[in-house]
């Protein structure tokens, strides 16, 4: 990914202390009013730049290409997301009506996350979720941080290109991020890709139109989440998800989980250990989940 897309973005008081040696490294450029401003790389790295609230809009006119009305959509869901696929958390003065959030107001923090695609890292669980017999649900668990989005959007890389035409429910624009209806990342050349759409709107949308071969979808947990999956699946649609949790136990602590946990609706339950290593693989067997023997 192209950093420069973010660089063009900064005054030249942030981008000039940006050690350009060490772009590929860089994850996160944290900027906030009236504080110093944060590099992460491996470890943190702090600057003398402390910016102003005129300072904050101004990098934020720039997100927006001088059009903050034209982007309010993507700044209710508290993120922009910028060509090359880096997305800008924003916070601020939430303005919220009938429980949705209509705008964020006085904005005072911004998170640029610096996209990092990681090629071939699914080719550790391609043999368990692709079989001679075609695709297994599969859910992929973890704790927050550990790897599932990235080592997920190469999967359905992986799988678009093995001939399987997938459709990607991107809710928050994390896998493909879509810029202007162009895939940031490489998602493979068979996927659809839905984004800005709730998981469980957007996966029966899917199912109805699009005739895919599987659902992908990130971090599910809600209970219009499983309603959703239970109808793709009968409906003869593959599904492959992600959700938290660091063990079976602690996913059964969400009931919605619990529930398809319960029902047996995933051939693989794949756990993974930071970086998108995995930890241990579940295998449904007989009705019951047995862990294979062998550890990746």
């Amino acid at each position: 990914m192209d950093v420069n897309n973010v660089f063009r973005i900064f005054p030249n008081q942030i981008s000039s202390l940006i050690d350009k040696n060490k772009v590929n490294e860089l994850q996160e450029i944290r900027i906030r009013t009236n504080r110093k401003t944060i590099l992460k790389y491996n470890e943190e790295l702090i600057l003398e730049y402390i910016p102003d609230e005129r300072e904050i809009l101004n990098i934020l006119q720039m997100l927006c290409e001088n059009s903050v009305y034209s982007y309010q959509s993507q700044i209710s869901n508290g993120f922009i997301t910028l060509y090359g696929g880096h997305r800008v958390g924003i916070t601020g003065n939430i303005a919220m009506k009938d429980g949705k959030i209509t705008n964020i107001n006085y904005i005072s923090s911004l998170n640029f996350r610096i996209a990092k695609e990681i090629k071939e890292i699914s080719n550790s669980i391609i043999n368990h979720v692709l079989t001679y017999e075609g695709i297994n649900n599969t859910l992929i668990i973890s704790k927050p941080g550990c790897g599932k989005t990235t080592l997920l959007r190469d999967l359905v890389r992986n799988i678009s290109n093995s001939g399987y035409t997938v459709s990607l429910i991107d809710e928050r624009g994390e896998i493909a991020a879509m810029y202007k209806g162009v895939p940031q990342n490489d998602v493979g050349i068979r996927t659809d890709v839905m984004d800005n759409v709730t998981k469980s709107i957007g996966m029966k949308i899917a199912v109805r139109t699009m005739a895919p071969d599987v659902i992908v979808a990130d971090e599910i947990g809600t209970s219009e989440d499983i309603d959703a999956i239970n109808y793709g699946i009968c409906s003869g649609v593959k599904g492959i998800f992600t959700a938290h949790a660091s063990s079976i136990n602690e996913l059964k602590l969400n009931k919605n989980l619990e529930k398809i946990y319960e029902q047996k609706l995933f051939k693989k339950l794949i756990f993974l250990e930071k970086r998108g290593k995995v930890r241990n693989i579940y295998t449904l067997k007989n009705n019951l989940y047995e862990c294979d023997d062998e550890i990746l």
